[in-house]
């Protein structure tokens, strides 16, 4: 019977349908099931603020699925995904990190205050050198800091858990006497622009459709090299059927999203004032100013025959949320260290009997984990345009959450880079759709909570199913 199941025979040929084509495609049903919870949140959302709108429908009338909605959650979800890619090697190394949420408020106000109060001052406000500076500062106080945590872990013999809550505590103690218990403001003008904040905080729409293009050629290769890397090992393929299927999906995912960002303009308000401090000329017959807005030629700003137009196009923030995911998913699945990471969370006895330097490897992945927070920190107070030291409450439950939804395993040794993205997506859907229907916040922690038990309780139910 056994030699009859692995053969193919009766027991595969009484598979449905949809189990047949899973099977055969290769698909992630975890992977599935988040997307399938992550459209109900939108249309959840959208059809709720279409209702409570006066004189809405509730169908296809709401604010959450609007171009609007959707690019601002984009770049809110950049400081928290950022995060959780880290956070991903942590909990698979069996390790947590409590400190992350106050780790990012003490680098952004001693980064604020370095812009502030040192560099404006001694470089000149608006020098080119001061947002450069600022950013390697603050992924590089990051890092040490990480460090630091690591040290303590795998040569102190002291559990992550008490390290890191230990920073939880001592690391938003030191934001605030760096701040002295005041905001820092202004951030520098270019520096800005990394949080997506402002018309100049996107490459416009030009740009975004041939970074779309780009996108879609690169998933039809890898699919092409994965197809060719299984022949040549002796792997059975995928069905092309699957393959082009996987391929028309990808693309369908990439253009669709570059369709929506480039589709948002800039609040008439916002593109007024921009057009004021930029010296550009408002046309005339724009009496009132209400249907203003300003959009983008290539790269520059123009005057155009309605009036003033601007296109956004992909947010840096996004941007550089794009390029860590892809940077992490290369670290952890083509790397050495990568490899490293999931054997030891896999089993720290067998990697370390192998010859693997688990303290190190511990040292290693807190420090990348502080880097990555030194970079989600520049792009929380770049966004804010401030300093405070409650920029990163509650951010090390939403980043362990995040990671947690998107199928890593808290007992370490399974987990994926781009899942964890799709979790704090997930996350701050709920925390912006929440928001929209202007739910109390203490509502919105309750949810919040229970969604995380609810990840934990299915991660164990699919472990179990597994075995």
């Amino acid at each position: 019977m056994t030699m009859q199941n692995a053969a193919g025979g009766p027991a595969l040929s009484n598979e449905n349908f949809v189990r047949r084509f899973v099977r055969a495609a290769e698909i992630d049903t975890r992977m599935i099931g988040m997307l399938v919870a992550l459209l109900v949140i939108w249309v959840g959302f959208d059809v709720i603020s279409g209702f409570l709108r006066p004189g809405g429908s509730g169908v296809f009338g709401g604010s959450f699925l609007t171009s609007r909605n959707l690019w601002i959650l984009l770049v809110q979800t950049s400081t928290i995904a950022v995060m959780t890619t880290g956070m991903v090697l942590v909990i698979v190394l069996r390790q947590i990190d409590l400190s992350v949420g106050s780790m990012l408020s003490v680098v952004a106000v001693a980064t604020g205050v370095l812009q502030v109060f040192y560099l404006g001052p001694l470089l000149g406000v608006g020098h080119p050198a001061i947002w450069i500076i600022a950013v390697v500062f603050a992924i590089a106080l990051g890092a040490a800091i990480g460090l630091f945590n690591g040290a303590l872990i795998a040569y102190g013999q002291i559990p992550s858990f008490i390290v890191t809550l230990g920073g939880l505590i001592a690391y938003s103690g030191g934001a605030f006497l760096i701040a002295s218990g005041v905001t820092v403001a202004p951030m520098d003008k270019t520096f800005k622009l990394i949080g997506g904040n402002g018309p100049l905080a996107s490459i416009g729409p030009n740009w975004s459709w041939a970074l779309g293009a780009a996108g879609c050629v690169v998933i039809i290769l890898a699919i092409i090299a994965g197809r060719r890397q299984r022949i040549r090992f002796k792997f059975a393929p995928k069905p092309i059927w699957a393959e082009i299927l996987s391929a028309v999906v990808g693309c369908a995912a990439v253009l669709g999203t570059t369709a929506v960002v480039n589709s948002y303009l800039w609040p008439a308000k916002v593109a007024e004032r921009f057009a004021l401090e930029n010296n550009i000329p408002i046309p005339p017959g724009v009496e009132d100013r209400a249907g203003l807005a300003i959009c983008m030629a290539g790269d520059k700003v123009v005057t155009c025959a309605e009036g003033l137009s601007f296109q956004t196009g992909y947010p840096i923030p996004v941007l550089i949320t794009l390029a860590v995911g892809i940077l992490m998913t290369f670290l952890a699945r083509r790397t050495r260290f990568g490899r490293y990471v999931f054997a030891t969370g896999g089993n720290p006895e067998a990697a370390e009997l192998a010859g693997v330097n688990t303290k190190r490897l511990t040292v290693m992945v807190f420090t990348l984990m502080g880097a990555l927070v030194g970079v989600s920190a520049v792009i929380a107070s770049a966004r804010l345009d401030a300093a405070t030291t409650a920029l990163g409450t509650l951010n090390e439950l939403y980043v362990i959450a995040a990671a947690v939804i998107g199928g890593t395993s808290l007992a370490g040794g399974v987990g994926t880079i781009y899942g964890a993205i799709v979790g704090a997506l997930l996350m701050q859907s709920l925390q912006s759709g929440m928001a929209l229907l202007n739910v109390d916040s203490a509502y919105t922690n309750i949810v919040v909570g229970i969604v995380l038990v609810l990840a934990v309780f299915v991660d164990q139910a699919y472990r179990r199913r597994v075995k």
